[in-house]
């Protein structure tokens, strides 16, 4: 009689007792400060390793040389990657204390393929204090992260500050000392000091924007509600009475100025001029300017400006609203319906015929200022355009 897989069995059963009785002593160290073992370390590694290779298989990255992505995926590295990683401007910050110390990044990531730098950005490390992606639904943002990550081996650090900050510089305003510090401190970096979003498309403009809109799109942000990775923890972060200061100050700039328009897509325009002020009928999409403008119509202040917006921003929006993406306000529900009868070709239309108009001379931005913020409910805005 074959004994061997009961003698087995007890082996792996006495071996399984003991290490629950080492383990429930307390005496097996957990401190970070001691290291682990070279044999430890490498085991480590390798599991880590063998298993993005296999969890990746299948991912497909798309282009990633766009400028826009690149410039998303710098801010937010410089604020939550470059304390333990670093950057061309100055080592980790606290990683050495870590256990396993985070790799310094910039030299180390041409030994990762973009697929699987996606998956290490999207889901994190466990044991590692890697986190995931703070919103999973995002993948649009952790492409552009992986964009930039792919070209940090190569700047010097005066590239990477410009990508990371912008001009860095106190917005103007005729009151300066009345800039709100989250400005300052945040919001230039990656909106701009003028408000108007450092020209990619990678960031929407804000100036001008309505301010009952704004404050209600930082409090979806806030509770979770609007999805982004960049700027739910940045919202989260904010008291009611700052997101209302930026909300009236980010009204107070002069409103974004129309995109340059190009002759080649003269026609496109025509057709978003169409669908902005007809709709789709035949698709079951509404015309634009009922709740969008520009009309001479009053309209729910809780309603974007979007006349001036960056294009690709707004065909990224459209996109995240019909892959329902997109959260947002109590209005949102309304534009997955919109976004689903649209098509990428019409949805590109539309942004470009948005892109190319500017704030008419009946939109005075100091009434806008000088309004109330509450009762946001008798609070109507002039409309943008006459």
């Amino acid at each position: 009689m074959n004994h061997w897989p009961r003698y087995a069995a007890v082996i792996l059963g006495g071996l399984a007792i003991g290490g629950f009785l080492i383990a429930a002593s307390g005496i097996v160290p957990i401190k970070a400060s001691s290291g682990h073992w070279a044999i430890t370390e490498w085991f480590l590694h390798f599991a880590m390793r063998r298993s993005i290779a296999t969890q990746s298989l299948g991912i497909e990255a798309p282009a990633l040389d766009e400028p826009g992505l690149v410039l998303k995926g710098a801010g937010h590295y410089e604020t939550g990657c470059a304390p333990c990683h670093g950057s061309p401007q100055r080592p980790p910050t606290f990683a050495e204390a870590m256990t396993p110390r985070p790799p310094h990044l910039p030299p180390r990531l041409s030994e990762w393929s973009p697929d699987d730098l996606f998956y290490v950005v999207k889901h994190g490390v466990k044991f590692t204090g890697m986190p995931g992606w703070p919103a999973l639904r995002r993948d649009d943002e952790v492409w552009a992260m992986v964009a930039f990550l792919r070209k940090l081996p190569s700047l010097g650090a005066e590239e990477y500050r410009w990508l990371a900050y912008g001009e860095n510089k106190v917005a103007l305003t005729e009151r300066p000392e009345a800039t709100p510090i989250a400005v300052t401190e945040s919001c230039t970096r990656c909106h701009a000091t003028d408000g108007r979003g450092r020209g990619a498309g990678a960031f929407p403009k804000l100036a001008g924007q309505r301010p009952a809109y704004f404050a209600a799109t930082l409090e979806a942000y806030a509770r979770g509600e609007r999805h982004s990775g960049i700027m739910e923890p940045i919202a989260a972060a904010l008291s009611s009475a700052e997101v209302r200061e930026l909300a009236r100050y980010y009204a107070s700039l002069p409103g974004p100025a129309a995109m340059r328009p190009d002759p080649a897509t003269a026609r496109a325009n025509e057709r978003g001029k169409k669908i902005a002020e007809d709709g789709a009928p035949k698709q079951r999409v509404p015309a634009c300017v009922a709740c969008h403008g520009p009309s001479s119509v009053r309209r729910n202040p809780a309603y974007p400006v979007l006349t001036g917006q960056y294009a690709d921003y707004l065909v990224l929006q459209l996109q995240l609203f019909k892959a329902q993406q997109r959260g947002g306000s109590g209005y949102a529900h309304i534009m997955r319906r919109v976004a689903a009868g649209l098509s990428v070709a019409q949805m590109r239309d539309v942004a470009r015929y948005y892109a190319s108009l500017t704030p008419g001379p009946g939109f005075t931005v100091e009434n806008v200022v000088n309004k109330a913020m509450a009762p946001r409910s008798r609070f109507v805005p002039p409309d943008p355009t006459p």
